[in-house]
């Protein structure tokens, strides 16, 4: 038995003539009548007695058509999956992604693409960009988005966004009128400044130090967007990455360009091994045209 014989057999008994059966198959009449025939030989039995042109099922016939329903309707269950995969509506993705994309912006970045793809299942953890690596290489998701300076090793990657730090000081602050800060314009500034475990840390230091600059280093967090409300709450200035500029809604905080510039490359983690699914592919490809509608020309490199 072949699949098509048991097409042409269901559509009789629905159909109660080959010509009908014929039209709901899109083949000819001689066709269908071939494949009836052919199904008949091959299990040994009469599926319909001929009584005045019409087909009327056998009883044996009856009994094998709730067989043939079932086992059709499955192979249709898997026509239709392999079409919402080709059509990108069905899947998953399990990314990981470090929190100054992963807090506010990536879920809007996904909000967005869930809309064009219902029935897509996506999975969002936030952890260090170190952490997402470690995922990424050891094949424990799909999708890895980092956050870092443009020197950290990470494995095959595109580059999402190479932006640069900016300078955010609350509303109504001094420098507010100028159009670029340099070191020497925060000197004795209460400024707040991430841990030392955070790779930028030690870029922003090095460039103070060079510049004979000191700080009043009074406050310290891992995370931009806190970093954003100490600044608007007044306990300082600082120096975030410029999706936190993006991603920022008040109307506490002016953010200027900071000279020298310091790099930093967002950049998603493709699978290690393998080329990327149709999905992954997808949504890179969702997320650079997200960013390019969402982040100004002036925070890019």
């Amino acid at each position: 038995m072949n699949l098509r014989q048991l097409e042409a057999f269901r559509a009789v008994i629905l159909g109660q003539t080959v010509t009908r059966a014929a039209e709901m198959l899109h083949i000819s009449q001689p066709a269908a009548t071939r494949l009836i025939s052919s199904l008949e030989e091959d299990i040994g039995f009469a599926l319909f007695d001929r009584i005045k042109g019409r087909l009327q099922p056998t009883a044996e016939a009856m009994t094998l058509y709730q067989e043939v329903q079932r086992s059709l309707v499955g192979v249709e269950r898997i026509a239709r999956t392999a079409q919402d995969i080709r059509r990108l509506k069905r899947g998953s993705l399990h990314i990981a992604c470090a929190p100054a994309m992963g807090l506010i912006f990536m879920p809007r970045v996904i909000a967005e693409f869930m809309a064009e793809h219902d029935g897509v299942q996506i999975s969002l953890v936030v952890h260090s960009s170190s952490e997402v690596i470690d995922l990424v290489v050891g094949q424990r998701c799909d999708l890895g988005i980092i956050v870092l300076p443009n020197t950290y090793p990470s494995p095959r990657s595109e580059k999402l966004l190479a932006t640069r730090m900016l300078c955010a000081l609350p509303a109504g602050h001094r420098l507010c009128d100028r159009a670029v800060i340099v070191p020497e314009d925060l000197r004795a500034e209460a400024f707040i400044s991430y841990p030392h475990s955070i790779g930028s840390r030690q870029q922003i230091d090095t460039i103070f130090a060079a510049h004979g600059v000191e700080r009043d280093l009074r406050l310290e967090t891992q995370l931009s967007q806190p970093m954003c409300e100490f600044v608007e709450h007044g306990l300082g200035v600082a120096l975030v990455d410029a999706l936190s500029a993006v991603n920022y809604r008040g109307d506490g905080i002016v953010f200027k360009a900071f000279e020298p510039a310091i790099e930093m490359d967002f950049s998603m983690l493709l699978p290690v091994q393998g080329p990327a699914s149709k999905l992954q592919t997808a949504f890179l490809e969702h997320t650079l045209a997200f960013i390019a509608r969402h982040v100004p020309q002036a925070y890019r490199f």
